[in-house]
């Protein structure tokens, strides 16, 4: 496994990392002010426009996207570092056109999209000038089994016409959002896995209603997770992704290299919380010596620092697999990143949330937010549950080739 940096990579990381210093750690507060000011948690505030503007002027604009025409063509193992720094801030994925679910949805409709799909939809989200959102997740079923999805999409004539309820639509609040891929149910009597097609519904399409944005513990992050009910919905039969049935084959695609961007994300942050957490320990003194000075303080640095580390390693070896190998021959790797990364990021961002003191728990730091972030990784794009049985089953079939398929698990 070689991990080494291309002078490719090294100089993309150079730049993003000057890119960061001198615009994105200065914006933050900015950001955060034109939030409060504008008193809308989805308003877009004008500091993004000009962070986006810088960003395209650098030349550091799409750079997750795997395909020359699109982006700079960067591999797994290239990206990943890039979305490390992009997790030391909430607002430098959106800034570099990087952030979800724009960046997977760009993915699918770069595999799996139609000339005239990727000139209506995938060229203006390249280009930053809307957003999108992934419609799959239902309420009324345990949705971590996508064949439990109800969204029924039936053809009619030269339409289709969709009717469901759907919530966690991520960015389905944000104000440039015009898009959604939306996942359901278009054959109820074809195989398990053949039963769900993508489908693209235009937000304004009459029938799709933004029922509410939903608080994430409490948190309204910028962008949303809406609740959408969708009722007859009709949109033309040209909007199918790939074909009737394909819905379970895109929906693997798109999800192997975001996991990577994620997991990267989840490091940058721990990163900067374990940072942070060294800055106040040294900086504030209790009992006549530093925080620093405790020994549980300094077990928690120590921990946070291997806890990092093994779980970069991890995320790079995964990267490396899909690049070499292929997103499937590295879904075990894969599924275990999606584990670890918000668990190592829970454990750290907790840690440095109680060197901070009551302040850690406040706006006036990142960490809360970090830690809700953390926390709901845990569940989003499948909840830990669905990713240790996928690492469960493989080590189990090493010894039982056909142990959990259908008709012959072992009772």
């Amino acid at each position: 496994m070689d991990l080494t940096p291309t002078d490719r990579a090294k100089d993309y990381r150079d730049r993003l990392l000057a890119f960061m210093d001198e615009h994105v750690l200065p914006a933050e507060p900015v950001y955060d002010e034109q939030l409060r000011a504008a008193g809308d948690p989805n308003f877009q505030p004008p500091v993004m426009e000009e962070l986006k503007a810088e960003a395209r002027r650098r030349g550091l604009w799409n750079l997750f996207h795997p395909h020359p025409e699109w982006g700079p063509g960067l591999t797994n193992v290239e990206y990943a570092p890039l979305a490390e720094i992009h997790g030391h801030s909430l607002i430098a994925a959106e800034a570099c056109n990087c952030s979800a679910p724009d960046t997977g949805n760009m993915e699918v409709l770069t595999l799996f999209g139609t000339a005239e799909q990727q000139k209506e939809w995938l060229e203006p989200l390249l280009a930053g000038e809307i957003r999108s959102a992934f419609a799959m997740t239902e309420p009324a079923v345990a949705s971590s089994d996508a064949t439990n999805i109800e969204m029924r999409i039936e053809r009619d004539g030269d339409d289709y016409v969709l009717n469901g309820h759907k919530w966690w639509a991520t960015n389905a609040a944000h104000p440039n959002c015009r898009i959604l891929i939306v996942m359901g149910k278009t054959d109820p009597d074809a195989p398990a896995h053949r039963q769900q097609s993508m489908i693209l519904v235009p937000i304004d399409t009459p029938g799709v209603h933004v029922v509410r944005s939903m608080p994430v513990f409490g948190l309204q992050e910028h962008g949303g997770h809406c609740e959408i009910t969708f009722t007859d919905v009709r949109v033309p039969a040209t909007n199918l992704l790939a074909g009737e049935g394909d819905g379970f084959m895109i929906s693997q695609a798109r999800l192997g290299p975001g996991r990577i961007h994620h997991c990267m994300r989840a490091i940058g942050m721990a990163e900067r919380a374990l940072s942070m957490m060294c800055e106040r320990a040294l900086s504030r003194v209790t009992f006549g010596r530093p925080v620093a000075a405790r020994s549980n303080v300094q077990d928690w640095i120590a921990e946070a620092r291997i806890e990092i580390e093994r779980t970069r390693l991890l995320t790079m070896k995964a990267a490396w697999l899909m690049d070499t190998v292929g997103n499937r021959e590295a879904r075990v790797e894969i599924a275990a990143i999606k584990i670890a990364a918000p668990a190592m990021l829970q454990r750290v961002v907790d840690r440095a949330i109680q060197v901070h003191g009551a302040g850690g728990m406040t706006e006036d730091f990142p960490l809360a937010h970090m830690f809700v972030q953390a926390r709901a990784l845990a569940i989003a794009d499948g909840p830990d549950e669905v990713h240790k049985r996928t690492v469960a089953l493989t080590e189990l079939r090493r010894h039982d080739a056909s142990f959990g398929k259908r008709g012959t698990e072992r009772r």
